[in-house]
């Protein structure tokens, strides 16, 4: 096995773990529109834990999909 393609096999769960949490922080971001949640209207709270709940269903339904397509 080449020294790069061992590099790779260890880096590659850190790595991904980071754009996990990257992407995460990003919908976060998006969906709170950067106020915290002190900041916001009861309406903007409604609103951010309605999507937030779109967001988990969204990725249980990726996760499903992808152990779907392993058989």
């Amino acid at each position: 096995m080449k020294p790069e393609q061992m590099i790779r096999m260890f880096l590659r769960p850190f790595i991904g773990r980071f754009i996990n949490a990257g992407v995460n922080k990003g919908i976060d971001a998006t969906l709170g529109k950067g106020k915290s949640f002190e900041e916001m209207t009861p309406e903007e709270r409604k609103q951010v834990r309605a999507a937030r709940k779109g967001t988990k269903q969204a990725r249980k339904a990726a996760r499903m999909a992808r152990r779907m397509n392993r058989f």
